[in-house]
């Protein structure tokens, strides 16, 4: 999440930040809470995704990384939204469902019979 001192430049930055190296997508406030299903009083300004490869923080001085025994990870990506869901029973989910990782409690809870 971005957050501007001034929202109302927010198409503007979204566009340069997503022309950095490392960033898969970078969208202002209203795009991205439709089309993620974002609550929109709890968005920044804009949403930004890093590549697979990359990880978004803010200045190299706030991130020790000496520090760190082993590599750095980062998670909620565009590229880690697939996520594999397998059940030792028959899901009863309509085939137009389209699932997101979210719905996972729902599926074990309410899908399986």
């Amino acid at each position: 999440m971005v957050y501007l001192a001034a929202p109302d430049g927010a198409d503007a930055v979204a566009r340069r930040i997503a022309g950095l190296t490392g960033i898969d997508l970078a969208v202002p406030l209203d795009e991205a809470c439709v089309r993620f299903e974002l609550p929109p009083d709890r968005t920044g300004d804009i949403v930004a995704f890093a590549t697979g490869e990359f990880v978004i923080g803010t200045r190299p001085a706030e991130h020790d990384l000496t520090a760190l025994d082993a590599p750095l990870r980062s998670h909620g990506g565009r590229s880690e939204q697939l996520v594999p869901m397998l059940s030792n029973r028959p899901l009863r989910l309509p085939a137009s469902r389209a699932l997101r990782n979210f719905d996972a409690f729902d599926v074990a809870l309410n899908g399986s019979g």
